[in-house]
Protein backbone atom coordinates (compact mmCIF):
# COMPACT_ATOMS: atom_id res chain seq x y z
CA UNK A 1 0.00 0.00 0.00
CA UNK A 2 1.60 3.42 -0.99
CA UNK A 3 1.67 5.79 2.21
CA UNK A 4 0.00 9.12 1.95
CA UNK A 5 2.12 12.12 2.04
CA UNK A 6 2.08 14.17 4.98
CA UNK A 7 3.82 17.20 4.80
CA UNK A 8 3.85 18.83 8.31
CA UNK A 9 5.22 22.48 8.78
CA UNK A 10 6.93 23.56 11.63
CA UNK A 11 7.78 26.89 14.05
CA UNK A 12 9.58 27.79 16.91
CA UNK A 13 6.50 26.78 18.99
CA UNK A 14 7.35 23.42 18.75
CA UNK A 15 10.82 23.35 20.16
CA UNK A 16 9.72 25.39 23.13
CA UNK A 17 8.57 22.92 24.87
CA UNK A 18 11.81 21.73 24.80
CA UNK A 19 13.13 24.92 26.20
CA UNK A 20 14.09 26.81 23.33
CA UNK A 21 12.64 30.58 23.52
CA UNK A 22 10.56 31.85 20.80
CA UNK A 23 10.88 35.36 19.20
CA UNK A 24 6.85 36.06 19.23
CA UNK A 25 7.25 35.19 23.24
CA UNK A 26 10.02 38.40 23.71
CA UNK A 27 8.81 40.95 22.47
CA UNK A 28 11.30 40.92 19.16
CA UNK A 29 14.09 40.53 21.92
CA UNK A 30 16.06 36.79 20.94
CA UNK A 31 17.39 36.43 24.45
CA UNK A 32 18.08 39.99 25.21
CA UNK A 33 19.97 40.47 21.39
CA UNK A 34 17.99 42.94 18.79
CA UNK A 35 16.90 40.45 16.16
CA UNK A 36 18.15 43.02 13.65
CA UNK A 37 22.12 43.20 15.43
CA UNK A 38 22.06 39.10 15.25
CA UNK A 39 20.00 38.05 12.42
CA UNK A 40 20.58 40.27 8.95
CA UNK A 41 23.42 40.94 6.54
CA UNK A 42 23.60 44.33 7.78
CA UNK A 43 24.11 42.94 11.68
CA UNK A 44 26.94 40.91 10.42
CA UNK A 45 28.17 43.80 8.78
CA UNK A 46 28.48 46.35 11.79
CA UNK A 47 29.77 43.54 14.21
CA UNK A 48 30.32 39.86 13.46
CA UNK A 49 31.72 39.11 16.71
CA UNK A 50 28.52 40.08 18.36
CA UNK A 51 26.54 37.99 15.38
CA UNK A 52 29.12 34.93 16.22
CA UNK A 53 28.72 34.99 19.97
CA UNK A 54 25.27 35.08 19.89
CA UNK A 55 24.65 31.78 17.70
CA UNK A 56 27.98 30.41 19.27
CA UNK A 57 25.21 30.40 22.42
CA UNK A 58 22.59 29.68 20.61
CA UNK A 59 24.35 26.23 19.54
CA UNK A 60 25.25 25.27 23.14
CA UNK A 61 21.56 25.93 23.74
CA UNK A 62 20.77 23.34 21.36
CA UNK A 63 23.21 20.45 22.16
CA UNK A 64 21.85 20.83 25.69
CA UNK A 65 17.99 20.13 25.17
CA UNK A 66 16.21 16.92 24.06
CA UNK A 67 13.41 16.45 21.15
CA UNK A 68 10.18 16.36 23.06
CA UNK A 69 6.90 14.67 22.56
CA UNK A 70 5.86 16.26 19.94
CA UNK A 71 9.14 15.58 17.28
CA UNK A 72 8.82 12.05 18.92
CA UNK A 73 5.04 11.54 17.60
CA UNK A 74 6.00 13.37 14.35
CA UNK A 75 8.55 10.92 13.66
CA UNK A 76 6.42 7.86 14.88
CA UNK A 77 4.11 8.20 12.25
CA UNK A 78 6.52 7.98 9.52
CA UNK A 79 5.20 3.98 10.01
CA UNK A 80 1.95 4.94 8.39
CA UNK A 81 2.53 8.01 6.50
CA UNK A 82 5.75 9.12 3.97
CA UNK A 83 6.11 12.09 6.73
CA UNK A 84 8.16 15.21 5.36
CA UNK A 85 8.84 18.09 8.24
CA UNK A 86 9.51 21.53 6.59
CA UNK A 87 11.07 23.30 9.53
CA UNK A 88 11.48 26.77 10.21
CA UNK A 89 13.78 26.10 13.08
CA UNK A 90 17.70 26.28 13.17
CA UNK A 91 18.15 23.19 15.75
CA UNK A 92 18.21 19.91 15.11
CA UNK A 93 15.62 18.36 17.08
CA UNK A 94 13.66 16.67 14.72
CA UNK A 95 16.00 14.66 13.29
CA UNK A 96 17.22 13.44 17.36
CA UNK A 97 13.46 12.91 17.56
CA UNK A 98 13.61 10.85 14.36
CA UNK A 99 12.33 12.11 11.35
CA UNK A 100 14.32 10.91 8.53
CA UNK A 101 12.65 13.84 6.32
CA UNK A 102 13.47 17.49 6.82
CA UNK A 103 13.88 20.15 5.48
CA UNK A 104 15.51 23.37 7.01
CA UNK A 105 13.85 26.43 5.26
CA UNK A 106 16.22 29.01 7.51
CA UNK A 107 19.40 27.20 7.77
CA UNK A 108 21.09 24.71 10.78
CA UNK A 109 22.54 26.10 13.85
CA UNK A 110 25.26 22.71 13.43
CA UNK A 111 26.29 24.17 9.87
CA UNK A 112 28.63 26.85 8.85
CA UNK A 113 29.85 28.16 5.48
CA UNK A 114 31.67 31.49 4.04
CA UNK A 115 30.41 34.32 3.91
CA UNK A 116 31.14 35.22 0.39
CA UNK A 117 29.55 31.96 -0.99
CA UNK A 118 26.30 29.68 0.09
CA UNK A 119 27.74 26.54 -0.97
CA UNK A 120 29.29 24.09 0.73
CA UNK A 121 28.59 24.16 3.93
CA UNK A 122 30.57 22.52 6.96
CA UNK A 123 29.61 20.81 10.14
CA UNK A 124 30.24 22.93 13.25
CA UNK A 125 29.45 21.79 16.84
CA UNK A 126 31.37 23.70 18.55
CA UNK A 127 32.57 27.55 18.31
CA UNK A 128 33.12 29.97 15.12
CA UNK A 129 35.74 32.56 15.88
CA UNK A 130 36.59 35.63 14.19
CA UNK A 131 39.89 34.48 11.78
CA UNK A 132 38.28 31.52 11.41
CA UNK A 133 38.53 30.93 7.50
CA UNK A 134 36.74 29.39 4.56
CA UNK A 135 38.98 27.54 1.79
CA UNK A 136 37.96 30.85 0.10
CA UNK A 137 39.18 33.07 2.26
CA UNK A 138 35.82 34.20 3.90
CA UNK A 139 35.14 34.72 7.35
CA UNK A 140 33.09 31.14 8.73
CA UNK A 141 29.39 32.13 9.36
CA UNK A 142 26.58 30.15 10.64
CA UNK A 143 24.91 28.86 7.93
CA UNK A 144 21.37 30.33 8.72
CA UNK A 145 19.23 32.41 6.72
CA UNK A 146 19.01 35.61 8.05
CA UNK A 147 16.10 38.28 7.92
CA UNK A 148 16.45 39.74 4.31
CA UNK A 149 18.31 37.20 2.99
CA UNK A 150 16.11 34.65 0.01
CA UNK A 151 15.51 31.66 1.15
CA UNK A 152 16.86 28.66 -1.32
CA UNK A 153 15.42 25.81 0.07
CA UNK A 154 10.97 27.51 -0.38
CA UNK A 155 11.13 25.84 -3.67
CA UNK A 156 11.35 22.18 -3.15
CA UNK A 157 9.69 22.74 0.18
CA UNK A 158 6.35 24.59 -1.90
CA UNK A 159 7.01 21.47 -4.14
CA UNK A 160 6.12 19.37 -1.13
CA UNK A 161 3.41 21.37 0.27
CA UNK A 162 1.64 21.14 -3.55
CA UNK A 163 2.16 17.04 -3.51
CA UNK A 164 0.55 17.03 0.10
CA UNK A 165 -2.35 14.56 0.81
CA UNK A 166 -2.40 15.89 4.79
CA UNK A 167 -0.88 19.36 5.68
CA UNK A 168 -0.28 19.93 9.16
CA UNK A 169 1.27 23.48 10.60
CA UNK A 170 2.71 23.05 14.45
CA UNK A 171 4.04 26.17 16.37
CA UNK A 172 4.19 28.85 14.00
CA UNK A 173 2.91 32.21 14.01
CA UNK A 174 2.40 32.19 9.72
CA UNK A 175 3.27 35.80 9.96
CA UNK A 176 7.09 34.98 8.40
CA UNK A 177 7.21 34.81 4.61
CA UNK A 178 7.65 32.88 2.37
CA UNK A 179 7.02 30.06 4.96
CA UNK A 180 3.73 31.44 5.68
CA UNK A 181 2.73 31.23 1.89
CA UNK A 182 3.21 27.68 1.98
CA UNK A 183 -0.08 26.42 2.99
CA UNK A 184 -1.67 28.55 -0.16
CA UNK A 185 -0.10 25.81 -2.15
CA UNK A 186 -1.60 22.59 -0.61
CA UNK A 187 -4.68 20.80 -2.52
CA UNK A 188 -7.96 22.05 -1.53
CA UNK A 189 -9.22 18.77 -1.18
CA UNK A 190 -5.82 18.23 1.40
CA UNK A 191 -7.34 18.33 5.06
CA UNK A 192 -5.22 20.95 6.65
CA UNK A 193 -4.56 21.04 10.60
CA UNK A 194 -3.22 24.05 13.00
CA UNK A 195 -1.88 23.22 16.00
CA UNK A 196 -0.98 26.22 18.37
CA UNK A 197 -1.48 27.00 22.04
CA UNK A 198 -3.05 30.13 20.19
CA UNK A 199 -4.24 29.73 16.57
CA UNK A 200 -2.81 32.12 14.07
CA UNK A 201 -5.23 33.76 11.80
CA UNK A 202 -5.30 32.53 8.88
CA UNK A 203 -7.45 33.19 6.08
CA UNK A 204 -10.75 30.58 5.24
CA UNK A 205 -9.28 27.56 3.63
CA UNK A 206 -10.78 24.31 2.53
CA UNK A 207 -11.13 21.53 5.06
CA UNK A 208 -9.15 23.06 7.79
CA UNK A 209 -8.94 21.76 11.30
CA UNK A 210 -7.46 23.45 14.64
CA UNK A 211 -6.48 21.86 17.49
CA UNK A 212 -5.72 24.90 20.20
CA UNK A 213 -2.99 23.19 22.42
CA UNK A 214 0.89 23.46 22.76
CA UNK A 215 2.43 20.79 20.41
CA UNK A 216 2.97 17.99 22.43
CA UNK A 217 -0.53 17.90 23.42
CA UNK A 218 -1.65 18.86 20.02
CA UNK A 219 0.62 16.12 18.36
CA UNK A 220 -0.92 13.62 20.49
CA UNK A 221 -4.34 14.43 19.52
CA UNK A 222 -3.28 14.50 15.84
CA UNK A 223 -1.90 11.02 15.90
CA UNK A 224 -5.39 9.98 17.42
CA UNK A 225 -7.42 11.46 14.35
CA UNK A 226 -4.55 10.22 11.80
CA UNK A 227 -4.70 6.86 13.13
CA UNK A 228 -4.43 4.40 9.76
Amino acid sequence: MVKKKLVVLTGAGISAESGIKTFRDSDGLWEGYDVAEVASPEGWAKNPELVLDFYNMRRKNVAEVQPNAAHCGLAALEADYEVHIITQNIDDLHERGGSTHVLHLHGEIFKMRSDRSHKPSYEIRGDIRPGDKAPDGGQLRPDIVWFGEAVPMIAPASQLAAAADIFVVIGTSMLVYPAAGLIDYVPDEAPKYIIDKTIPAVRKLPNLHTIEKPATEGVKELMQLLKV
